[in-house]
């Protein structure tokens, strides 16, 4: 068996496997404020729901907190896990598109599910889910019914800035020129999936495309990523548990 536990700034999820490289348990929780406490919550969700002991089972640990999971032999790269979970559901994905809440990453994936290339945006929130997430609260809806909403729209209002501050600033100019909000949440849309478009193109666009993440779940992001790609983008039933779920696929290989 092998447990893999991904924390993340906005999410800790954990993923158990047997040896036949079956899910036997799960886990998705927000992370808080102690990072230390969301992975011992997510262990013991894992234990409860799965009725099993967690003692010497190996435990692999990825995301930017992976470093808080005391019980991991092991971490290993956001890079190389999300690559290995994603092969491990469909091994013919080429490309992977993982849409965080900090950060986005583009991925190429070779024949043997281990990275070949990736580009990172890691340095500014424009194309990330926090982006997502200050343009909702401007344009005043949930987080879950931008992406609805944005594809409403008739025309997609011009968002121009790749920054998020100065992105807000346009995105208040617009409300009070008049436009809809449809047209704002769409142009918001427009503007981030446009940063991590240029992010895949330069690892290389190819077929096919997988889209992970918390905001694989945003029908508007995958609608203008698939648009602005011209491929299908294929989505994960749980997109938010690639990660975790590689990291146990690691544990389980070190392990048998």
């Amino acid at each position: 068996m092998g447990i893999g536990i991904d924390v993340g700034s906005t999410t800790t999820k954990g993923v158990m496997l047997d040896s036949t490289g079956k899910v036997v348990a799960k886990s998705l929780m927000l992370t808080g404020a102690s990072a230390v406490q969301a992975v011992e919550k997510t262990l013991k969700n894992i234990s409860s729901s799965s009725k099993i002991d967690l003692n010497g089972i190996p435990v692999i640990s990825t995301g930017y907190g992976r470093a808080r999971v005391e019980l991991a032999e092991k971490s290993v790269t956001e890079i190389t896990c999300h690559s290995v979970g994603v092969h491990h559901i469909n091994p013919d994905i080429r490309l992977l598109v993982d849409v965080g809440g900090q950060d986005s990453k583009a991925i190429r994936i070779g024949p043997s599910g281990r990275p070949e290339d990736f580009e990172l945006n890691d340095k500014c929130s424009a194309g990330t889910g926090r982006f997502l997430e200050v343009m909702a609260r401007v344009l005043e809806v949930s987080i879950d019914d931008l992406g609805p909403l944005a594809l409403q729209s008739k025309k997609p209002s011009s968002i121009s800035s790749t920054c998020t501050v100065f992105a807000e600033s346009e995105v208040i100019g617009h409300i009070g020129a008049g436009e809809s909000a449809a047209d704002i949440a769409a142009g918001v849309h427009v503007s981030m999936v446009s940063k991590i478009s240029a992010l895949s193109k330069r690892v290389g666009v190819k077929e096919p495309v997988c889209v992970t993440g918390g905001v694989a779940l945003n029908p508007a992001f995958r609608h203008h990523l698939s648009n602005q790609l011209g491929v299908e983008l294929w989505v994960p039933e749980e997109p938010q548990l690639t990660g975790a779920l590689g990291a146990a696929v690691i544990a389980l290989e070190k392990h048998g």
